[in-house]
C-alpha cells in the first residue's frame, strides 16, 4: 500500500457527477436545511458526524407494526414460543450482519450503495437500481399500511384519507432529507421505544404468550426454515440502502464503529419489536389496530398509542424515500434529489390501498419475500468486488482524512463491460436459480413444496451468485504475483484487477 492525497473532485465524464446529482449538503449535525445533494459522493471537507448517530437511525425505523406482524407469522405459521423466537432471531442476527458491512463502506466512498454498485455492475446497475426504486415503494406499503391503519381508527377518517396524511408527514421529511433523517429517528428511538415496552407489558400482563407449537415433524421444520427467511428477509432489505446513512461520515471513521453501532440498531430493534409479535400472536396476526387496542385499551393510552403507531410508520416509510430518491437517480433520471423523494412517496399509495383489501397477512407475506429476493446475489457479487478492488487500493493520509485509512471514490472506479455484463449474467442466473426454492403464494417453487413450505431462495440466491461471480472474477486475476497499486486519484483500466 502506499500514501497518496485523495483527489475530491471527479472528472466531469463521471456519471456520478452529473449536476442533478450533486448540490447543497448539510454543513453539520443539526442543519436543516434541504438537501438537494444526490448520489455524487460527498467531498471530504462536507463529511461530519459520529458512527454513534447510525444506532438510533437504524433502530427507529424498526420499531414500527410491521415487525410486529412479521413476528406474529411464526405463530400463524404453528411454530409456537420458543420456536418463534429462535427462529425469528437467527435470521435477524445473519441480516443485520450484512447491513451492518456495507455501512463501512459509507464513509470510504461518501457514496450511497446503489451508486457504490455501478463500480461492480457498471452501466447494466439499471438493473438492480430498478429493482430497488420498486422495493422502496414496496416497504413504503407494507409500513404505511399499518400508519394509515391507526390513524383512521384515532381519527375516525377512511382509510384512504389517512395514508394520504401518513405519506404527506414523510413525504416532507424525505423532502429536507439526510439531517432531519437522523434527527427524527434520534427523536423516534426514545418515544418508541417507550410505548412499545409499555405494549409489551400489557400484553404479558394480560394475554398467554408462551403458546405451544401446533405443527409437527416435517412441516415444523419447513415452518422453522420459513419463518428465519421471513426475518431475515426484513433485516437484510436494509441491505440496498446501508451506505445511503453512513456516507456524510468522515472518511477515517473506525470500521468497527460504523459496523457494530449499525448492526446493533437494526439486530436489537428487530429482536425487541418481533418478539412482540411472536408473543402477541394471533391478536395482531390479521387485525393489528384491533389487537393494539385490545391490549392497551382505550382513552388516552390507547389513543396515544395509535398516534405513535402512526408516527412510527413515518419514520419508517422516510428511510425509503430517501433511498428510493437515489436508487431513482442511479438509474439516470435526473430529477433533483428532493423531489425523486417524493416520487416514490406518491407511488406508494396505490400498493397501500391493495395491501388493505382483503387478506392482509397473506399479501403481506407474499410482498415481504418477493421484494427481497434479489438482495442477497446483489451483496455477493458487489461485496466481491469491493474486496478484489481493496487489495489494490492507495491509504490516502492528509489532515482530512488523517492516515491509513484506504479510501475507494466511485466517481473515478473504472468497470470493464466484460466485468460489468458477467456481474449482470451472476445477478440474473442466481435469482433463476432461487426460484425453485420459492415460497410464496405467487411463486411456489417445486423444492420448496417438497421441503415443507421450507424457503431457503435467499441462501441459494447468495451463493449461487457468489461462486459464478467469484469464479468469474478469479478466473481473471492476474498471474503475477505483485498486484499493481492504482491511485484513489486515477481510474483503473478497464477490466483490470
Amino acid at each position: 500500500m502506499t500514501e497518496r492525497p485523495l483527489t475530491q473532485t471527479p472528472p466531469p465524464s463521471s456519471a456520478l457527477s452529473a449536476p442533478p446529482f450533486s448540490g447543497r449538503t448539510p454543513a453539520g449535525a443539526g442543519d436543516l436545511r434541504v438537501e438537494t445533494h444526490g448520489i455524487a459522493p460527498i467531498p471530504l471537507d462536507r463529511r461530519y458526524g459520529s458512527p454513534r448517530r447510525l444506532f438510533t437511525v437504524w433502530f427507529a425505523p424498526q420499531v414500527n407494526m410491521t415487525g410486529v406482524f412479521t413476528g406474529a407469522l411464526a405463530i400463524t405459521l404453528g411454530l409456537g414460543f420458543w420456536l418463534g423466537m429462535l427462529a425469528m432471531v437467527i435470521g435477524t442476527v445473519l441480516g443485520s450482519l450484512v447491513v451492518g458491512y456495507l455501512s463501512t463502506w459509507g464513509p470510504r466512498t461518501g457514496t450511497a450503495q446503489l451508486p457504490t454498485g455501478r463500480m461492480a455492475f457498471g452501466g447494466t446497475v439499471v438493473l438492480p437500481a430498478a429493482l430497488q426504486w420498486l422495493s422502496s415503494i414496496a416497504w413504503d406499503a407494507l409500513v404505511g399500511l399499518f400508519g394509515g391503519e391507526a390513524l383512521a381508527a384515532l381519527l375516525g377518517i377512511p382509510f384512504w384519507a389517512a395514508v394520504l396524511i401518513v405519506l404527506g408527514v414523510q413525504g416532507v421529511v424525505g423532502f429536507f432529507g439526510y439531517e432531519l433523517i437522523h434527527r427524527l429517528q434520534a427523536v423516534l428511538t426514545v418515544v418508541l421505544l417507550a410505548t412499545f415496552v409499555v405494549f409489551a407489558v400489557r400484553l404479558v400482563g394480560g394475554h398467554d404468550v408462551v403458546v405451544p407449537a401446533t405443527v409437527t415433524g416435517a412441516d415444523l421444520v419447513g415452518a422453522f426454515v420459513l419463518e428465519v427467511t421471513i426475518a431475515l428477509s426484513l433485516s437484510v432489505s436494509w441491505a440496498s440502502y446501508a451506505a445511503d446513512f453512513s456516507r456524510y461520515l468522515p472518511a477515517d471513521s473506525s470500521p468497527l464503529r460504523v459496523f457494530g453501532y449499525s448492526f446493533a440498531g437494526i439486530a436489537v430493534a428487530y429482536t425487541f419489536i418481533q418478539g412482540i409479535g411472536v408473543a402477541a400472536g394471533e391478536l395482531v396476526s390479521e387485525h393489528s389496530v384491533e389487537g393494539v387496542q385490545s391490549v392497551m385499551g382505550g382513552g388516552v393510552i390507547g389513543a396515544l398509542a395509535l398516534a405513535i403507531i402512526a408516527l412510527a410508520s413515518v419514520g419508517s416509510g422516510v428511510m425509503n424515500d430517501y433511498s428510493g430518491s437515489l436508487a431513482l437517480q442511479t438509474l439516470g433520471v435526473r430529477l433533483r434529489r428532493p423531489v425523486s423523494s417524493v416520487v416514490v412517496t406518491v407511488a406508494a399509495f396505490a400498493l397501500i390501498l391493495w395491501l388493505h383489501a382483503a387478506d392482509t397477512a397473506t399479501r403481506f407475506q407474499d410482498v415481504l419475500l418477493l421484494i427481497g429476493y434479489w438482495i442477497p446475489g446483489f451483496v455477493a457479487v458487489v461485496v466481491i468486488d469491493w474486496v478484489l478492488r481493496l487489495r489494490r487500493r492507495t491509504v490516502v493520509s492528509g489532515a482530512d482524512v488523517g492516515s491509513g485509512v484506504a479510501v475507494v471514490d466511485p466517481a473515478v472506479e473504472r468497470t470493464g463491460r466484460a466485468d460489468a455484463v458477467a456481474a449482470l449474467v451472476a445477478f440474473v442466473v442466481a435469482y433463476v436459480a432461487a426460484v425453485p426454492f420459492m415460497n410464496t403464494t405467487l411463486i411456489q417453487g417445486p423444492v420448496a413444496l417438497a421441503w415443507h413450505g421450507a424457503d431457503v431462495a435467499y441462501f441459494v440466491d447468495f451463493a449461487v451468485a457468489l461462486v459464478l461471480y467469484g469464479g468469474y472474477r478469479w478466473s481473471r486475476r492476474p498471474s503475477s504475483v505483485s498486484t499493481p497499486v492504482t491511485p484513489a486519484s486515477e481510474p483503473a483500466r478497464d477490466g483490470e484487477e
